[in-house]
């Protein structure tokens, strides 16, 4: 038996699957979340299906707004005030002097350009960084700065394909490693749920909340540690 509907549905599932990569290829990339999406995949879905404006990406700039117009039809707009605006590339750098080693900027980086390990200092991989700025809200001890990268240049002008092109891959990388560890962690707590008596599930309760307490009276004690080395050197 013939379905004709899921028969001329197809061809419009393709299109738009086609119209969103083509609209996702022509995004600088940078992941940074400032259009209101999780990445720019998602972006791209959401312009394609007429769900979001082409003018909220502030890394493409205007030359991305043309991008975007040329690709759907849309008429060529300013960019969206309330999404940011146009700037330089900007690079991430760490005070390494007062990083405590919290991890917190590494797990929110899209293209995995910090390195470093739990109380360990850390440190930006420069050619790697998409000045995303994921990395500077997250940071407890406010020991993450921006540099300008492109000098008066901005938007594309101050990007390039071949930057667009890695920012995607190491985040395609990143995103591929990220849910693994995810899933590990989910089926860590699946195996320990099953094998835990319902007279013992309060007790382990009590002792994963005494880890996140744990957790953050070690950042607290840090941050108040960076804090005094601070006001000592400024004596």
């Amino acid at each position: 038996m013939s379905h004709p509907a899921s028969a001329s549905t197809a061809p419009a599932h393709a299109a738009l699957a086609d119209l969103a990569a083509r609209i996702d290829a022509a995004l600088p990339q940078t992941q940074c979340t400032r259009c209101g999406y999780p990445d720019c995949a998602s972006y791209a879905q959401a312009i394609a299906q007429s769900e979001a404006a082409i003018n909220q990406c502030p890394p493409g700039g205007a030359e991305g707004v043309a991008r975007l117009a040329a690709i759907t039809g849309h008429a060529v707009v300013p960019l969206s005030a309330d999404h940011g605006v146009e700037g330089p590339r900007t690079v991430a750098f760490i005070d390494e002097a007062w990083c405590i080693g919290c991890t917190l900027c590494i797990k929110a980086c899209p293209t995995d350009a910090i390195v470093g390990s739990n109380k360990k200092m850390h440190t930006v991989i420069e050619p790697y960084c998409t000045g995303c700025e994921l990395c500077i809200p997250v940071c407890p001890v406010d020991c993450i700065h921006l540099d300008n990268a492109s000098g008066g240049a901005t938007g594309w002008a101050a990007w390039s394909d071949a930057l667009a092109l890695q920012a995607k891959q190491r985040y395609q990388q990143h995103r591929q490693r990220v849910p693994l560890e995810d899933v590990e962690d989910d089926g860590f707590d699946a195996q320990a749920d099953s094998t835990t008596t319902a007279s013992s599930r309060p007790a382990a309760t009590a002792v994963a909340a005494e880890g996140i307490e744990a957790r953050k009276a070690a950042i607290a004690a840090a941050m108040e540690r960076a804090r005094q080395l601070r006001e000592k050197g400024s004596r």
